[in-house]
């Protein structure tokens, strides 16, 4: 970037860049500003844009990719300028605010794509735009420095290393940019990851969690080296994480690593229908920590994945989603039973969401003492959709049916014996 500039030197860029003679060097400007902004438009419209995307808002200005063209472009026009006779007066300006807006886009859009709709991410957002600003409106002024040396006399003394204010600061904002690009990264490999077909759903979450983790670590290893934090005494550090884990943290410990056994042995996949501690729904997300079930009436239960792993769970759907369901019926001792077993089956078979193969099927289960009773059985090969519905549709597929065949379905008798007074003997006279 260009040295900083004093007092006299500003005031003599304002003067050439607002007089007459600076309207060649405006229209440079602008005509960077329109091509930053017509490249990004044919840019997003030939990639596959998102809602979480970095380079890309939901205008073209929004995101990071015009800020960072934009400021491309200036640079290059201004080292263009002297070849033209043109003395760059107002890109001497306008670059270190572009800069600057590009830097704030750019760390924006990535903490938004990492912790989306997070209060306190926008808060950090919002101090940092400021502080971004007030450095460039500083850098441009020529104060830049003067506040560095000031702030290079304040220090203090922490064992045998002797830390500045200034140097705090530098290695924050580098430790940011390390973060940001890391952050930046993994959650480009992690949605890549996330939207290949070809790998089962399970895999690709425990891809995109291990491909998260791991470039945030190394983030974090270089962002202390360059905060000037010597790596040696992670080894403590790890050492006291290590008992801690062991005691105080052995629950959280445990729930992360079964998320990564569940991940990697595929008992438990998005969409299973499960039942875990009388709970029933569908798995709707599964991470490092917790598990997300759905149940069909809405209500989402956040299961830790310790639970999952020791203790009994019912998927429905983990090697076969076809599921059996049956409903009971009864019918008179004197209709003929094998003719309405097989219209019954056919009647069945006929409802969506029944399977026809494996086909339904009726068994002539138990004499009772109003009639007989019939157990039908069916398969659905849709489990998070539900039972009640099409239970309810196979039940009035047998009432039609019995209907058109003229079989009733017997009331429950009962035999009644009603016992008199005995008759008074005759008085005598």
């Amino acid at each position: 970037m260009q040295e900083p500039l004093n007092l006299n030197e500003l005031q003599a860029l304002l003067g050439r860049a607002f007089s007459p003679s600076a309207l060649g060097e405006w229209a440079v400007l602008l005509g960077c500003l329109l091509l930053a902004a017509l490249s990004t438009l044919v840019l997003s419209r030939s990639a596959q844009r998102h809602r979480l995307s970095v380079l890309f808002g939901e205008r073209v200005i929004d995101g990071a990719l015009f800020p960072l063209l934009a400021m491309a472009f200036a640079f290059g026009a201004r080292r263009l300028l002297p070849l033209f006779g043109l003395a760059p007066a107002l890109f001497k300006l306008v670059l270190p605010l572009l800069v600057s807006l590009a830097a704030i886009r750019l760390v924006a859009r990535v903490l938004a794509a990492a912790w989306p709709d997070s209060k306190p991410i926008k808060a950090v957002e919002r101090v940092g735009s400021w502080l971004v600003w007030i450095g460039a409106v500083l850098w441009i002024v020529g104060l830049l420095p003067v506040v560095m040396d000031a702030m290079d006399d304040i220090g203090w003394k922490v064992g045998n290393v002797k830390l500045t204010l200034r140097n705090v600061i530098e290695g924050g904002l580098t430790s940011v940019i390390v973060l940001v690009l890391a952050l930046w990264l993994s959650s480009t490999i992690e949605d890549r990851l996330l939207r290949r077909e070809s790998l089962d759903m399970s895999m690709r979450k425990i891809a995109a969690n291990a491909v998260r983790a791991l470039l945030l670590f190394i983030g974090l290893l270089f962002a202390l080296s360059a905060a000037g934090i010597d790596l040696t005494a992670l080894g403590v550090l790890g050492g006291a994480l290590g008992v801690g884990l062991g005691f105080g943290l052995q629950k959280l410990a445990a729930n992360y690593v079964s998320g990564f056994v569940i991940l990697a042995e595929r008992s438990l996949r998005i969409g299973d229908m499960v039942k875990v501690d009388g709970f029933e729904g569908r798995v709707t997300d599964i991470k490092t920590r917790y598990t997300v079930i759905r149940s069909l009436g809405g209500k989402e239960a956040i299961v830790p994945n310790e639970m999952l792993i020791t203790q009994r769970v019912e998927n429905s759907s983990l090697a076969d989603p076809r599921v059996l369901l049956s409903t009971v019926v009864q019918v008179s001792y004197d209709c003929d039973v094998e003719n309405v077993m097989r219209a019954l089956m056919a009647a069945i078979a006929e409802v969506p969401r029944v399977l026809r193969e494996p086909g339904p099927s009726v068994q002539l289960s138990q004499f009772q003492a109003d009639g007989l009773e019939l157990t039908l059985y069916f398969w659905i090969m849709d489990p998070e959709n539900g039972s009640g519905g099409v239970r309810s549709a196979v039940n009035l597929a047998i009432l039609r049916t019995l209907k058109d065949l003229g079989v009733d379905i017997p009331y429950p008798q009962r035999v009644m014996h009603h016992v008199g007074q005995p008759a008074e003997a005759p008085q005598p006279r």
